[in-house]
């Protein structure tokens, strides 16, 4: 659905178990602010992950909103997404800019040409799925292995919160945790449903608030990777930024060696994809089988178009999906609200700088809740096909993967490459899955085949 969305009921107030369908909304003001929520949801990592890559954030931010309204129209807006920047490459990329001569405008090129590669090969595959059938897909990523990964991806992402946000302002981030836990829980109406937008307004005030009262704060600068004593909010971005202005684009530059550094994270991508459309599909009790293959290619080409203007690598972002678990809006028209204020973020380096001078501290105390919920979404689609944890192929590797994931885990492959979190906690999974299941059966000890839903557990 790109448009004429059905209004649901009175457009104002939702009634107990009732949710706003992809093809539904609530009234415009409404959805403008729920627009804007997703915006702040996927605005840190967004423009963050860039940042550690090296490539330029404005950039990403304006191609987020591009690559979110291109994911929308080639899925049909059954799948309710925002595509935010990939962390899957971080790896990747690093070893490329070791390789190639670090942070210079040349090796800028080489990433990016790099990745628009891989979204290429990432766009194949999912015209793959489209027309040989959903099954592959389904026999790789079985129920057991998509919670995981649906899993892996929220906790995995535990250790911004813990190293990053959290460590900048501990006070602030516990009171906008619990700030933004009441919103969303003693709230039931229009206010609960953006309570994490209230939330981190609640915080971004009390950090203000707090360098009037008590001055700067001596702890954790994550522009400075130390510890030192700077000020909560600090508004000189905002001042020295343009209103209008574009972005740095460049063109990439495709180098085979450089391919390879990053073509494994392929495999994060299809298994991140599918995890985190399979749990939209839990949330909004629709059949997202048939439009899973789209959602791959539209990601893939949603990456080549963002790299071929020196952007970075896009993928569905779990922050949103659990904004919309909080909420219960799925409407796509909170997502094209939410594209179009990223673009116009992009090309206004003002407004950009306003949102990226969101204290840590705050950050910490909302995406502590995002991805927490994130995480136990897996174990709701675990709970819901009865995936049976008394046979070992599916404990031992499923337990093994969130564990890499969480911890990070960082394995060095060789000199210019690693496998690290979220990448390699999935690999694990599908990997080692996939093995103990074919072992199991030539010993002719297949646990999973007697269980509930054996068929489908075992693909």
């Amino acid at each position: 659905m790109v448009a004429g969305w059905t209004k649901h009921g009175d457009g104002k107030t939702l009634a107990p178990g009732e949710v706003v369908r992809p093809d539904e909304r609530l009234s415009w003001p409404r959805m403008i602010g729920f627009g804007a929520q997703h915006v702040i949801a996927m605005f840190g990592a967004t423009f963050v992950f860039p940042l550690v890559m090296g490539l330029d954030p404005n950039v990403a931010i304006m191609f987020s909103g591009v690559a979110t309204i291109m994911f929308l129209l080639i899925v049909n807006g059954r799948i309710p997404s925002y595509l935010g920047t990939s962390a899957s490459f971080v790896g990747g990329v690093l070893a490329i800019r070791a390789l190639y001569g670090g942070d210079t405008p040349a090796a800028d090129a080489i990433v990016t040409g790099a990745i628009l590669v891989v979204g290429l090969v990432l766009a194949l595959v999912g015209v793959a799925i489209h027309y040989l059938g959903v099954q592959i897909i389904n026999r790789v990523f079985p129920p057991v292995v998509t919670g995981a990964v649906v899993m892996l991806i929220g906790f995995g992402l535990a250790y911004v919160v813990a190293d990053v946000y959290w460590p900048q302002d501990q006070w602030i981030a516990l009171i906008t945790m619990v700030v933004t836990f009441v919103l969303l829980v003693v709230f039931k109406g229009f206010v609960g449903r953006i309570g994490i937008l209230l939330g981190l307004v609640v915080g971004f005030l009390l950090s203000w608030g707090a360098d009037r009262v008590f001055g700067d704060i001596t702890a954790y600068n994550a522009v400075t990777a130390k510890v030192d004593t700077h000020p909560r909010v600090d508004f000189s971005a905002v001042a020295d930024a343009a209103w209008i202005g574009w972005p740095n684009t460049h063109l990439p530059d495709i180098r085979f060696s450089a391919v390879l550094l990053v073509l494994p994270a392929v495999i994060a991508l299809i298994a991140e994809n599918v995890g985190h459309v399979k749990a939209v599909g839990e949330m909004t009790g629709v059949d997202v089988d048939p439009y899973l293959g789209r959602a791959i290619a539209g990601d893939g080409l949603a990456t080549a178009v963002a790299t071929t203007f020196g952007g970075s690598p896009t993928t569905t972002y779990a922050e949103n999906i659990g904004v919309m678990a909080a909420t219960r809006v799925y409407s796509t028209a909170a997502y094209y609200i939410a594209a179009v204020i990223a673009i116009l973020f992009g090309l206004c380096p003002k407004f950009g700088a306003l949102v990226a001078a969101t204290p840590g501290g705050v950050l910490g105390g909302i995406t502590v809740i995002l991805y927490g919920m994130i995480g136990l979404l897996g174990a709701k689609i675990w709970v819901e096909n009865r995936v049976d944890f008394s046979d070992p192929v599916n404990m031992v590797p499923i337990g093994a993967g969130i564990i890499l994931a969480i911890g990070p885990v960082r394995h060095v492959v060789g000199a210019n490459f690693a496998l690290e979190g979220i990448a390699f906690g999935t690999i694990v999974v599908v990997g080692g899955y996939h093995l103990l299941r074919v072992l199991s059966r030539r010993r002719g000890v297949d646990v999973s085949a007697r269980s509930p839903r054996g068929e489908e557990a075992a693909g």
